[in-house]
């Protein structure tokens, strides 16, 4: 009987180890196969995806960048002379005319200086007055003496001729004759020097005329000037359009050069727009550009473009063509959009959040029947404001995740509940 005994204990004990041994095994196997299991695919609901189909056909290659409007030229009038600020007769807003008077100065010196320019430039005419009248009558004389000793000469020529045709009928003496000769011979020498005399004495009085006309065209040009600088004062628009800036108060003295005001003309706008360093690249003077002013939609083309960047941006001047939409003024915000190229079969889609041109990046590309998405590698080419074209990984008809997906980038699927 106790022999039986042990064989049942030893039995059950075996029974039971074999059981331990078995459960141990299939709990490893549980655990191993647990952990080799993918996690679940997350869902995400379709309200907050941002879809897009892939194409094939024509792109526009464009960049974008924020602006605004500016005067295509701006007329700062700086002050001519120093002075003090008497009266401001137009102010910031109001519309100007050409001759519109901005403000006024005052400069006692000034004035007193184009009084003294009057008196001298008076002097200097009248004296070449009275040396006009003064050589006119001084040639007279000469011409007098020259016609006087013209006279002589020719009546002891006349003497000279009767003598040496009576000396020849010996009704004179040789001496007679020898004496006319030399008196005519005389005259004619003097008549010569007085003509000559009469020549240069012209040129004395053209000469000395000069000089003085000279001498009055100097203070006459000096007078306009002190006008000019009188009239200075009196600061005016010189040109149609709005005064924008009066930087100056009455009573205040001023310096030469100082800006008095500034005078734009509202219809000549261009619009100035910031475009980022990285597409910058492309942008070339000519290119077609659209200026959304928010009020209407305006053309122009690429007119400029700034040599260096700031904070990260160039900036692009677009002179705008055609009427200015309503409301258009200086430093009114804009979207500017400049047209670089347009390509004619290329597959495109629209622009991801996360991703540049010429890259690759992964998107999540959807099932034809919109139940899930899966992550693919994509090859992107040139790109757009809204669009980049595709070149591997995607074909045309296929549909793509476009918005911010970084939140699933540990996951290659998911599901998509509608």
């Amino acid at each position: 009987m106790d022999i039986q005994r042990k064989n049942v204990k030893t039995k059950k004990r075996v029974r039971r180890a074999i059981y331990i041994t078995v459960g141990v095994v299939l709990l490893a196997g549980i655990t191993v196969a647990v952990t080799r299991l993918k996690p679940a695919a997350p869902t995400v609901e379709w309200g907050v995806l941002w879809p897009d189909t892939v194409k094939r056909g024509p792109m526009v290659r464009n960049v974008r960048g924020l602006g605004t409007l500016v005067p295509e030229e701006i007329r700062w009038i700086p002050a001519v002379t120093q002075g003090r600020v008497e009266i401001i007769r137009a102010h910031p807003g109001d519309p100007v005319k050409a001759d519109t008077v901005i403000l006024e100065l005052s400069n006692p010196e000034t004035e007193q200086a184009a009084v003294d320019a009057d008196s001298q430039l008076k002097q200097a005419e009248a004296n070449l007055a009275k040396l006009k009248v003064q050589l006119v009558s001084d040639k007279l004389t000469q011409e007098s003496a020259a016609a006087q000793v013209k006279s002589q000469y020719l009546q002891a020529k006349l003497q000279k001729d009767t003598n040496e045709q009576l000396a020849k009928d010996k009704l004179i003496s040789d001496l007679q004759n020898t004496q006319s000769k030399m008196q005519a011979d005389e005259l004619e020498n003097r008549n010569r020097i007085e003509q000559e005399r009469l020549k240069i004495f012209d040129e004395n009085i053209k000469a000395q005329i000069a000089v003085q006309e000279a001498q009055v065209d100097s203070l006459r040009a000096n007078a306009a000037l002190k006008h000019k600088e009188l009239e200075s004062l009196r600061v005016k628009a010189g040109e149609d359009g709005v005064c924008q800036v009066v930087p100056v108060e009455v009573g205040q003295q001023v310096q030469p050069g100082t800006n008095l005001a500034r005078v734009t003309d509202p219809r000549k706008l261009k619009a100035q727009i910031q475009i980022a360093e990285t597409q910058i690249k492309d942008v070339a003077l000519g290119q077609p550009a659209e200026i959304d002013t928010r009020n209407g939609i305006v053309n122009g083309s690429v007119s400029r473009i700034a040599p260096s960047s700031q904070n990260g941006t160039f900036t692009v001047d677009v002179t705008l063509q055609g009427e200015l939409p309503k409301g258009a003024k200086d430093n009114l915000s804009v979207d500017g959009t400049i047209e670089l190229e347009h390509l004619n079969d290329v597959v495109s889609v629209g622009r991801p959040v996360h991703g540049q041109e010429n890259s690759t990046i992964s998107l999540f590309k959807i099932s034809k029947d919109q139940t899930e998405a899966v992550r693919v590698q994509v090859k992107l080419g040139v790109s757009s404001v809204s669009s980049v074209q595709i070149l591997e990984g995607l074909n045309p008809g296929d549909q793509v995740i476009l918005s911010d997906m970084s939140q699933y980038d540990a996951v290659d699927r998911i599901r998509i509940s509608h």
